[in-house]
């Protein structure tokens, strides 16, 4: 897969979509991946993007992963929340089926949550927040992983690198969006630096015997380590609670159980937050919160060298739909 190939975004999603659909993904489920691995490859975020089909197709060696799988969505009208349960099936096909209960939810009650069952997600989590944050929502979501990450002063994988995704609307212009790992790296980081030769940074992880390492592969033996230590440790933790033991769903290390081939393919659950913003101002202020979140980015803004979480990515956004996207030839998988 050295060689690389120039394609326009719409002709990646096309690829991506009929290898899938030749691999014996349904259409709906192929769709749904090929979606957030053209917007990773767009983006430029590589460790999500055709990176990640080899995971995608491993994970049918699971005996019941389902990519024939049709999410059921599940709404009580006395509730809040909206499920899905995905039937072990892949997470954007799940999260395609909720997005517009949760909300009609969110506009109804101003604050809603989506609980995402039984699914296998190896996706990046800012795809979801920023389709709803372009919709006028604030959102938030989380999800665990396999058990790579050593919690605080310890030395074996107890948590996923667990991410956390926010996404806040900014009217005729892109939403601010965040996605990053409560570990150092995420896990195709290090990947990826495995297969380019690269180092990590000091701090990332330690190997097999507990040592801190620098390489790569030693890590991935080993176990990663929480940013700011004990305050990565913490939001991993709670990273946990919300996505496995709130919505009845796997902790990192039983997911790790689960991958008894050991894909890297978690499978699980991810919970979002999703709130109307009409809903939640003081009295008056209704319609203000975009204008009044536009003065702290000015400031913030104003400081030589900052920027805006996204601000990248939506950068290689707009080069890739003028230019196209260089990706590996990835007609062999």
């Amino acid at each position: 897969m050295s060689d690389k190939i120039r394609l326009s975004v719409a002709e990646l999603h096309t690829k991506v979509q009929e290898l899938l659909v030749d691999k014996g993904f349904s259409f709906e489920q192929a769709d749904g991946i090929a979606d957030t691995i053209t917007a990773a490859e767009r983006d430029g975020c590589l460790s999500h993007g055709v990176f990640r089909i080899p995971f995608y197709l491993a994970a049918l060696k699971n005996e019941d992963a389902n990519a024939q799988a049709i999410p059921s969505v599940s709404v009580n009208e006395t509730s809040s929340v909206v499920h899905v349960d995905g039937h072990n099936g892949f997470c954007p096909a799940a999260l395609k089926a909720g997005f517009e209960p949760v909300m009609d939810k969110a506009r109804t009650r101003g604050i809603a949550a989506l609980a995402i069952h039984n699914v296998y997600n190896i996706a990046a989590l800012w795809p979801e927040v920023e389709h709803l944050a372009q919709r006028g929502f604030v959102a938030f979501a989380f999800t665990a992983a396999n058990a790579y990450v050593a919690p605080a002063g310890g030395t074996k994988p107890l948590f996923g690198t667990n991410p956390m995704a926010f996404g806040w609307p900014r009217g005729d212009k892109p939403p601010m969006v965040f996605d990053q790992a409560s570990s150092v790296c995420a896990r195709g980081e290090i990947q990826l630096m495995k297969n380019a030769g690269e180092s990590l940074p000091d701090g990332a992880a330690i190997d097999k015997d507990g040592h801190p390492t620098n390489d790569p592969e030693a890590a991935l033996a080993g176990a990663q380590l929480p940013f700011g230590q004990h305050k990565g440790s913490s939001i991993a933790l709670m990273i946990e609670l919300l996505a496995g033991a709130l919505i009845g769903d796997f902790f990192s290390y039983q997911s790790s159980e689960k991958d008894v081939h050991n894909i890297g393919a978690p499978f699980g659950g991810e919970f979002l937050m999703v709130i109307d913003p009409s809903h939640a101002a003081a009295p008056g202020t209704a319609d203000r919160h975009i204008e009044h979140a536009e003065e702290l980015f000015t400031r913030l803004l104003a400081q030589e060298g900052t920027r805006l979480p996204s601000g990248r990515r939506f950068a290689a956004r707009e080069k890739s739909l003028n230019e196209g996207v260089l990706v590996s030839d990835f007609s062999d998988f």
